[in-house]
């Protein structure tokens, strides 16, 4: 019995993988089981059968037919104590994980407990280890970009800077690429620090060429300016901390500053919802097949990843190991069009 479970933060291309895991799976006789909630499904044995008339026409859907949780064994429970009764019940002998960095390191930590685990990587921040991209990622760029296109002609119209908050905890893929395909004046993100008074400079200079508006996009994983801090976001219901924000920080400064009327757009759980891209219905899709191919083998302990255009196993240790954080040379193609 093959086990499927969405945790952590939903993304797009969530169903696209499930429904790929469930169509290779039957086609090869074998079942799988649908696990509700994230971990919180295995902790607490709510599941469900799935076959391929379940996941028919779910690939376009946005979310997780699944549904998902911030729940986690170790921090809720005892480890794979919390989930054996599960486990034993229904004969699960391989559970694919489809999460984020959170999920991924949680998956490995009861693989180390001997719980066979397969990880699919998703997150829309692009920052696990060991892939080249996740599915998800393209889909929240674009997003991102089409706000950010609105939000200039409005920024035009009225002589503002605006700047776009969007999601990037510890890494600005994101806030980089839809930055550059956005057209930009400025990008903030959370590897590459900042100046005030240089972002402050660099407005009043391109406002000094007849450029009457500026559009500024910040990862919401910044350092907040010297001497403030983020509004305080407080924690979810599992005690996760929440983040977002930080431009309201950042905007009245450089208001401030530069004698610019200065407005603030979070784009939040936007980025996070619709329907996924088709770059990304193909990732997910090739994901699933992939570590559906995985399961049925015995392998145990990998994480499925795309290097150029192959998807190969990489064990889950590796990419645990440390975060991905944002390329140092596609910042600088972003720095060209600054101002």
């Amino acid at each position: 019995m093959i086990g499927i479970l969405t945790a952590g933060g939903d993304c797009p291309g969530l169903n696209a993988v499930i429904r790929a895991v469930v169509r290779r799976a039957t086609q090869a006789g074998h079942q799988c089981l649908g696990i509700r909630d994230g971990w919180r499904g295995l902790m607490e044995d709510v599941t469900q059968p799935l076959d391929r008339d379940d996941v028919a026409g779910i690939m376009q859907q946005g979310g997780t037919i699944l549904g998902t949780s911030r729940m986690d064994p170790y921090v809720h429970g005892d480890g794979i104590a919390s989930v054996r009764h599960t486990l034993e019940r229904h004969g699960i002998d391989r559970v694919i994980v489809i999460g984020g960095e959170g999920s991924l390191h949680t998956g490995m930590k009861l693989w180390r407990e001997g719980l066979p685990v397969i990880g699919v990587p998703k997150t829309i921040d692009n920052d696990i280890f060991a892939t080249d991209v996740t599915f998800g990622f393209h889909t929240a760029v674009q997003i991102a970009t089409d706000a950010i296109d609105r939000l200039t002609t409005t920024a035009e119209s009225h002589n503002r800077v605006i700047l776009v908050e969007v999601m990037g905890r510890n890494a600005g893929w994101l806030a980089t690429y839809a930055g550059i395909a956005g057209g930009a004046d400025a990008i903030l993100v959370p590897e590459v620090p900042y100046d005030l008074e240089d972002l402050a400079k660099l407005i009043q200079d391109r406002h000094a060429r007849q450029r009457q508006y500026s559009i500024v996009v910040v990862a919401e994983g910044i350092a907040p300016p010297p001497g403030s801090s983020s509004p305080r976001m407080g924690k979810d219901s599992f005690g996760f901390e929440r983040l977002g924000g930080v431009s309201y920080a950042l905007a009245p400064l450089i208001e401030e500053m530069t004698g610019f009327e200065t407005r603030v757009t979070i784009l939040g759980h936007i980025q996070r919802g619709g329907s996924p891209t088709a770059y990304d219905r193909v990732l997910a899709t090739r994901l699933g097949v992939a570590a559906t191919d995985l399961a049925m083998a015995g392998e145990a302990g990998v994480m499925v990843a795309l290097k150029g255009d192959r998807i190969i196993p990489v064990p889950l240790e590796e990419a645990c190991a440390q975060v991905r954080y944002l390329d140092t040379d596609v910042f600088d193609v972003a720095r060209t069009f600054f101002g």
